[in-house]
């Protein structure tokens, strides 16, 4: 087991139309997931062949069993951790070896509505 330092919520987007056919977005918790937040500096220009790593601001690892049977994606899902939000870019299953996942972050803010 990993452990780690920090818990985090996993949400899932759900989209619905409401009374005059407009789409709203609601955000719900899916999962708490353990582990450690590491900064990773990102937005490198030189590299564009790898776009969604060089936009990566943080790195949160933890077990693979935190995320297992939950609908969790990088396009339906955000990561909320100590009153920050992030955008999930990728989970890696490291080797698809079912034993850790390394879920690559891009900080979007904090404060109000977290």
């Amino acid at each position: 087991m990993i452990g780690g330092n920090k818990v985090a919520t996993v949400q899932i987007k759900t989209t619905t139309k409401n009374a005059i056919g407009e789409s709203e977005s609601t955000w719900t918790d899916e999962a708490l997931v353990k582990g450690y937040l590491d900064f990773q500096s990102g937005q490198n220009s030189y590299y564009s062949w790898d776009a969604k790593i060089q936009e990566t601001t943080h790195i949160f690892l933890c077990d693979y069993d935190e995320l297992a049977g939950h609908n969790v994606t990088p396009e339906n899902s955000r990561f909320l951790c100590e009153g920050c939000i992030y955008d999930i870019l990728l989970i890696d299953n490291v080797q698809e070896m079912r034993k850790h996942c390394e879920i690559y972050l891009k900080y979007i803010g904090a404060g109000i509505g977290v």
